[in-house]
């Protein structure tokens, strides 16, 4: 399954990265590689609460 993930570089230069169809599901980083592993993270620790919890 594909999941989109945007990524935006902020004014203090910073990336951050979102899920669109993951209401909250957002991260940053100070790369953008950083930022895609650091969204890739919190997409897991967001399903598995779903599927814990859920």
């Amino acid at each position: 399954m594909a999941i989109e993930i945007k990524l935006e570089k902020h004014d203090d230069d910073f990336w951050i990265a979102w899920v669109p169809t993951i209401p909250g599901c957002i991260s940053q980083g100070k790369t953008k590689k950083e930022a895609e592993k650091n969204i890739k993270k919190a997409m897991d620790l967001h399903l598995e609460g779903e599927l814990t919890h859920g």
